[in-house]
């Protein structure tokens, strides 16, 4: 199931079964049958490290969505209560444990905190009365989970906003103890790089941490040579983007979410013959997206205009490996066309399935409203017009756009010219008062917090000078066979990618003065070996660095980073880690104190 994991640079499946392995032996402790009541945000995460077999294996007979109320009937020994530490989801448990006593049950319940226990909630239940009735109460450390063979998410929804806005520095520590717990598994990184806020303090308590356990160091020679730890808001602009890949397609239009993607099910009905049009799928059409699948790892990380062409090509090598089927004529070859046609079989099913996905994405991406949209999007990034209103902002709100996608692009004007003019600022924001209500007044105070979208404090606006000395802007960028990263956004090299690539050739000095102009401080550290563990590297080997994004990542810059780590001459792969897999809407969304579902 999980073989694709050991496939890259860096075997992670390794972390995948040692949280396995924890998991059953949290499982074990509660002896007899089991129903799980889970916090629902938890079951896409726990999805990539265990699926329902495993708890079977261990008793797990039924499984539940906490709510207010009794847990169902279950003739069960154990409920077990899968949660996040937060109050909110005690006071459903405490309902559920109070509903349950009136019925004088034989039942135990345990609860299992994921990432971390919390005191704050153990409280809680003790002062509603119930903490006595839990007969197992730990955490499980579910930290850095697997998402493909070079991907790993924290899946830390809230982290960009309680790092900026609410200075919560909770999910700092779980990255910093994440971070610990992979190089027990991994080796200690020997060379830490880091810039920003954010990282300065993960990269201090981990090194802390690591003060703390000296002793029990474990002598595994380091897979990683470096680490660099970014901030988001060191690079606010990339996110806001349309990112233009295949996969940041996928999740700009219709969102991946623990590597599955629910779609429209039009395009994917068969239809019985004599049935004409009548197509009898209702239910979105749900996909597992990773490397596991050929053709997937193959496409995903293009520019969509290669796509279509990647994708006909394919069905070429398809229908001539069909053909060879009459060419069969003894019994051995027979016997061979025979043995590979469940992998023929499978690359069809594939090859239909991102057909039908690529017409989907094609029916947005020719549209008038995608061009226009694209178009000042570009704009604004080659500095033209930035310092006005924009006719274009000004009629997607009159026409009542989704408010997501108004904020995007207020958002990117305003950090692509270091702010705005407070007329320009005062205007935009009564146009969306009236529009969308007063009501939205504290998202824009959100969105001005984190430096997104703010009044100009000084004249001078440095974006030119980092766009220019970084080159952030690539004219004509190959989109078929790309020779720079500006190719996952059409002529947009991701600043935080830039800085990746810099750093590895020729090296923070040479961009010293540009590092200054963008948040935070930049650092490098060193972490000392234990004796004996020191690489020999061989001629011609790549340099492996772990990129660790603080508030999260989107796939167009992942994709960034997989090109760096193919190119022939570039000397160094990446395996990339996030608190959260992003996208523009999804990102602005967790800053928005009105709920984005209800916004017109």
């Amino acid at each position: 199931m999980a073989a694709h994991l050991s496939s890259g640079r860096v075997n992670l499946n390794i972390l995948r079964e040692a949280a396995r392995k924890e998991l059953r032996v949290f499982l074990d402790k509660c002896a007899g049958s089991k129903a799980i009541v889970w916090d629902e945000y938890l079951t896409g995460p726990f999805g990539l490290i265990a699926q329902y077999s495993l708890l079977k294996e261990h008793e797990v007979e039924k499984m539940f969505t906490l709510k207010s109320g009794r847990v169902p009937p279950a003739d069960v020994k154990n409920v077990i209560f899968f949660v996040r530490p937060r109050l909110e989801l005690m006071d459903i448990i405490v309902d559920n444990v109070f509903s349950e006593d009136k019925l004088h049950s034989s039942r135990d319940f345990h609860i299992l905190f994921v990432p971390r226990r919390s005191l704050l909630c153990e409280q809680r239940l003790k002062e509603q009365g119930v903490l006595g009735s839990f007969v197992n109460i730990e955490e499980y450390i579910l930290d850095l989970i697997p998402c493909d063979s070079d991907l790993l998410s924290m899946e830390y929804e809230s982290a960009f906003r309680e790092c900026y806005l609410e200075n919560d520095q909770t999910s700092l520590y779980h990255t910093a103890k994440g971070l610990i717990n992979l190089q027990a598994l991994y080796g200690t990184i020997p060379q830490i790089y880091g810039k920003g806020e954010c990282a300065r303090h993960v990269a201090n308590m981990m090194l802390r941490m690591k003060r703390e356990f000296a002793g029990s160091q474990n002598q595994i020679l380091p897979v990683f040579d470096s680490l660099l730890l970014l901030d988001r808001n060191v690079d606010l602009l990339t996110p806001l983007a349309t990112q233009l890949t295949y996969e940041g397609l996928i999740d700009e239009i219709y969102g991946i979410t623990n590597g599955y993607v629910k779609l429209p099910p039009e395009k994917f009905a068969e239809k019985k013959q004599g049935e004409g049009s009548k197509d009898l799928l209702t239910e979105r059409k749900k996909l597992q997206l990773n490397s596991a699948e050929e053709l997937y790892a193959e496409i995903r990380d293009k520019n969509f205009n290669a796509v279509g062409a990647a994708l006909s090509k394919k069905a070429k090598i398809i229908s001539a490996a069909f053909e060879e089927r009459h060419n069969a004529k003894t019994v051995v070859e027979i016997k061979q066309f025979v043995s590979q046609l469940p992998h023929m079989q499978a690359a069809r099913s594939s090859l239909a399935n991102h057909t039908s996905i690529a017409e989907l994405i094609k029916e947005i991406t020719t549209s008038e409203a995608f061009f226009d949209n694209l178009t000042v999007e570009q704009e604004f990034m080659t500095g033209i017009d930035t310092d006005k209103v924009n006719t274009y902002i000004e009629d997607r709100i009159a026409q009542k756009e989704k408010l997501t996608k108004i904020l995007r692009l207020m958002c990117m004007q305003s950090v692509c010219n270091n702010g705005l003019k407070q007329k320009v600022l005062d205007y935009y924001k009564r146009e969306i008062f009236q529009a969308y209500g007063y009501e939205h007044m504290l998202t824009l105070n959100n969105l001005e917090k984190m430096g997104l979208f703010k009044p100009q404090t000084s004249s001078r606006n440095n974006y030119p000078t980092i766009r220019k000395t970084l080159k952030l802007w690539m004219e004509d960028a190959n989109e078929q066979n790309p020779n720079d990263i500006s190719y996952v956004y059409s002529g947009y090299a991701p600043l935080s990618i830039r800085l990746t690539q810099l750093l590895a050739r020729p090296g923070w000095r040479s961009i010293e003065e540009v590092l200054k102009m963008l948040p935070g401080p930049h650092f490098e550290e060193r972490q000392q070996l234990p004796g004996g563990l020191h690489k020999k590297r061989h001629q011609g080997e790549n340099r492996t660095t772990l990129v660790f994004f603080l508030g999260g990542v989107t796939y167009a810059e992942i994709a960034a980073l997989r090109f760096l780590s193919q190119m022939e001459d570039g000397g160094m792969e990446y395996v990339i880690a996030t608190t959260k897999l992003i996208n523009g809407t999804s990102w602005i969304g967790s800053l928005m104190d009105h709920p984005a579902s209800k916004a017109p």
